[in-house]
């Protein structure tokens, strides 16, 4: 109990340290030209990790991340001084004065597309990112699979929880639009919901790829013999396996997911408003929680 107690409050300094810093303080713009050695650093994936660690859970010592990663607290401990020097991570306020305890520095990083795409390190930085938040989804699942076979999320979750493929065809006005609407919803209930003590912590995933139209008889070179790259679908949707009706087929079980938005999506202990859109050409990273 002790160390809820303790875990609580460092949360609720953390909440105040935000607040001080005010909104903008907690969303970092990634600039190209600029973060180029940043966006460098951010790239591996335990630094990815550490810092949605650090923003879903809150201020922890090197040696309490070593725990949850499985990493040496060397290791830890040299990949959040790297963090701090690119400005991802600071130092917190000590419990005992014996270790360092680091927090996130912001809630939220964020880009803009175009820019990125600009550069081929940019390009780079964004493919690498997409990935991290695939591996992110996994690892949520599994997590998610885990925490409901253990009991630790009730029965009433199981209808409203699942992953959804579907291939609308749509302009890119209305994929704007989309966004926009999602993002606001997002920012209206998380609000709502913020003190309600039947609120859970909730991985959010979303994901809009426009794919170009396949010439008749062309193959997709990245596709495996015999998969369904969706090519061959008439009806311009994929398949639901998620709300209703359905939930994913389970993945293997892997590590815990660093938190609700990855390594660098918003954590319970200060998210900016998930409905903070900047653009049509920018978008949260939200895997790994990492900004």
């Amino acid at each position: 109990m002790a160390d809820e107690e303790r875990a609580a409050r460092d949360r609720a300094a953390d909440d105040q340290a935000r607040s001080d810093q005010g909104e903008d303080a907690r969303h970092r713009v990634l600039d190209p030209e600029q973060d180029a050695a940043a966006l460098k650093a951010l790239t591996h994936p335990l630094r990815i990790r550490l810092l949605g660690l650090l923003r879903a859970d809150g201020p922890a010592t090197a040696s309490e991340l070593a725990v949850k990663t499985g990493e040496s607290s060397a290791s830890t401990s040299y990949h959040l001084r790297v963090l701090a020097k690119y400005g991802f991570v600071a130092e917190a306020e000590h419990r005992d004065g014996r270790e360092r305890r680091w927090r996130s520095v912001h809630a939220v990083t964020s880009w803009n597309n175009a820019d990125m795409d600009a550069s081929p390190g940019g390009r780079a930085f964004r493919s690498t990112m997409a990935r991290r938040q695939i591996e992110h989804l996994g690892r949520s699942l599994a997590r998610h699979e885990r925490d409901l076979d253990d009991g630790r999320i009730g029965p009433e979750w199981r209808e409203h929880a699942g992953i959804t493929d579907l291939m609308p065809r749509l302009t890119a006005d209305s994929l704007a639009e989309l966004w926009q609407a999602f993002e606001g919803k997002l920012a209206e209930l998380t609000a709502r919901d913020a003190d309600d003590p039947r609120a859970e912590q909730v991985v959010v995933f979303a994901a809009t790829l426009p794919l170009a139209e396949r010439l008749p008889g062309e193959q997709d070179p990245l596709a495996t013999p015999g998969e369904d790259d969706g090519s061959a679908r008439t009806e311009g949707t994929g398949a639901a396996a998620g709300p209703p009706g359905g939930s994913a087929d389970p993945g293997p079980h892997g590590p815990d997911d660093p938190g609700p938005h990855g390594p660098d999506g918003p954590g319970p202990h200060g998210p900016d408003g998930p409905g903070e859109h900047d653009g049509p050409d920018t978008h949260r990273n939200v895997t790994w929680g990492v900004s």
